[in-house]
């Protein structure tokens, strides 16, 4: 997954004129990105990019607790590279340090006074192949999942988004709470990682 930012001047039209900022993500999906070619969505985006881009940009808006940072807009491009499930998690938790480096680079260069970034967030896949929870899916356990969820946390761990379904019928709340705490313990794993990878790279233009 290649995720970037990239700083434009100005917003939309629905959001001129009001001196705040906006945060908007695109996904897209390389042709060789899985085990056969996939089409490029040139036209019109497809039904499962459409709502992979709204989770993105969700999920990155809750790293601010508002937009007033100027009529700047910080653009986030998602490329998946090799496919192998959890695209759009992964996406999220790499948007995210952009983001952050985005917005350092917009202090750095005296547009911005302060950063409004105030949490990080990331995202994991958890799921139940047999009876047995899973951190992570990969393609293989993905498709065999009996229950499939995506969770998005904040660094203050608090909850953006939880996404479960169960594939082949119903789940027990029991198994839920229990996804539930390994989603945790893997995003607390991802938080650190994002710090880690923060702390080593310094904003560039």
């Amino acid at each position: 997954m290649l995720c970037t930012a990239s700083v434009e001047e100005g917003v939309p039209g629905w959001r001129r004129g009001r001196g705040e900022g906006w945060l908007t993500a695109e996904y897209a999906m390389l042709p060789r990105a899985t085990r056969t070619r996939t089409s490029r969505e040139r036209a019109q985006l497809g039904g499962r990019t459409h709502e992979i881009q709204r989770l993105i940009g969700r999920s990155v808006r809750a790293m601010l607790d508002d937009f007033r940072f100027g009529e700047y807009t910080v653009r986030l491009d998602c490329d998946v590279l090799l496919a192998d499930g959890g695209t759009r998690t992964a996406a999220i938790t790499g948007a995210c340090v952009a983001a952050v480096e985005a917005f350092d680079w917009l202090v750095m260069s005296g547009r911005i006074v302060a950063s409004p970034v105030r949490r990080r967030v990331a995202a994991v896949s958890v799921g139940v192949i047999g009876d047995s929870p899973r951190l992570d899916l990969d393609y293989e356990e993905d498709v065999r999942a009996a229950v499939d969820m995506n969770v998005v946390m904040s660094s203050e761990n608090r909850f953006v988004e939880v996404q479960g379904t169960g594939e082949h019928g119903t789940f027990a709340r029991a198994e839920l709470d229990q996804l539930i705490d390994l989603a945790v313990k893997g995003l607390r794993e991802l938080d650190a990682a994002q710090q880690r990878a923060l702390a080593q790279q310094p904003a560039s233009g």
